[in-house]
């Protein structure tokens, strides 16, 4: 799993939802998009990338990426 793709992928959903003015919510709809789009080693490959510091991730996608449940 190419990490640098996983990070840009979820900073270019947080580029749509931050025309959101509350960054709640915007962080909400890329938590969301993220638990219904991608694929379980997928999320636990970028909930692993952001424990470890979360290079590269976008404020927005950083907080998405706390939110996200870890696949079971």
């Amino acid at each position: 799993m190419d990490i640098e793709r996983l990070v840009a992928m979820a900073n270019d959903i947080a580029a749509f939802f931050d025309a959101e003015p509350d960054k709640a919510v915007a962080a909400e709809g890329v938590r969301f998009h993220i638990s219904r789009f991608w694929e379980p080693r997928m999320r636990r490959a970028i909930i692993e990338h952001e424990k470890k510091g979360g290079a590269g991730l976008t404020p927005t996608a950083r907080t998405a990426v706390t939110l996200l449940t870890p696949p079971g």
